[in-house]
């Protein structure tokens, strides 16, 4: 049996109507005793209908989705939806607040935190209520990523299948709807710490995205992930109203991927300046040079090569040079066979 979360928010997520509000995280210190973390939430609700949870800020340093999701709470009113909408733009908002991956209080990484713990430290209780309170309510979950400041992405959907037919159609159809360039594909992915296993294990309909990154706002995915998530909303019957999102860009024809295996993660076995021999989105093959490895301590020392292990292209690469042993330099993606879903 679960405990009750700590966290707590005067919300009222059965009232109809628009409101601003905060989830609250009780976290004590020295300048605050009684102290609570408090992020921004935004309800709307307008009768019975479907209830999909907006939110970015899952990670700190990814902000194209912090805008979206912010640009459609200013901009949508009860009147415009038909169900519930819940956005919460700055998820790990320590983490936002501060441009950082992990937040500053307790180094948590959040979405290595699912399922949380309701007496945890700060991370761990934002999960926790986002496990036990808001992804019950939630038939949707559309939870908006970039690459971060360490990684730059091409523009990528994101999605996982999960065994249930019905539903690996119904999310694979979604993601036709945002219409990003590429849509990423996971399958037998187990790992419970994540959002995504979170949101499948309430019964939710999990889509993500990865846009661009490098610790800045790229105008081209900011445009496509504005307009694929209001379509999105239009597409399960939340938004009665789209023009009240204003005009948005046409989905393009996606062409969804995968990246079945470890061999297609390409990691540093070395520390120092990493040049690579590649761009985003070359062809490459398994044995192929990806790089040089320079020792910053020995600069008579020999590079430290190091190859691909797998066919494909290189959906994402490290964006700073300097390294360290185990940094993920590079994912290569192949194609996924989406069927007729």
């Amino acid at each position: 049996m679960s405990l009750p979360s700590q966290a707590w928010s005067d919300v009222d997520f059965e009232r109809d109507g628009k409101q601003v509000d905060h989830l609250f995280i009780p976290h004590s210190i020295h300048r605050s005793a009684y102290g609570h973390v408090a992020i921004p939430i935004v309800v709307l609700r307008n009768g019975a209908g479907p209830t999909v949870l907006l939110t970015a800020g899952n990670h700190g340093d990814e902000f194209e989705g912090q805008i979206v999701a912010g640009r459609i709470a200013r901009a949508l009113e009860a009147s415009d939806i038909r169900g519930r909408l819940i956005i919460v733009p700055g998820l790990n908002f320590p983490a936002a607040s501060s441009g950082s991956r992990v937040s500053p209080l307790d180094g948590g990484n959040l979405n290595r935190s699912f399922p949380g713990e309701a007496r945890g430290t700060p991370t761990q209780q934002i999960a926790y209520y986002l496990h036990t309170v808001l992804m019950p309510m939630a038939d949707v979950v559309i939870d908006l990523h970039s690459g971060g400041s360490s990684l730059d992405y091409m523009s990528t959907g994101f999605t996982h299948t999960c065994q249930d037919p019905e539903r690996d159609r119904a999310a694979l159809a979604a993601m036709r709807v945002f219409g990003a360039p590429l849509t990423m594909v996971f399958q037998d992915d187990d790992d419970p710490r994540r959002a995504f296993a979170s949101a499948l294990g309430n019964g939710c309909l999990y889509l993500s995205t990865e846009l661009g990154g490098t610790g800045s706002v790229n105008v081209d995915n900011l445009s496509f992930s504005y307009a694929g998530t209001a379509r999105l909303l239009a597409h399960f019957g939340i938004l009665q109203r789209t023009e009240a999102l204003g005009p948005v860009r046409a989905p393009e024809k996606t062409r969804f991927v995968q990246i079945p295996t470890r061999a297609h993660q390409l990691h540093a076995s070395a520390a120092g300046i990493f040049e690579p021999h590649f761009k985003l989105g070359d062809e490459v093959r398994a044995g192929q040079l990806a790089g040089l490895t320079y020792s910053q301590h020995e600069p008579t020392r020999e590079p430290m090569p190091s190859h691909f292990k797998a066919d494909g292209f290189v959906i994402c690469r490290r964006h700073p040079a300097l390294v360290e042993a185990g940094d993920c330099l590079a994912h290569t993606a192949i194609d996924f066979d989406a069927g007729h879903a």
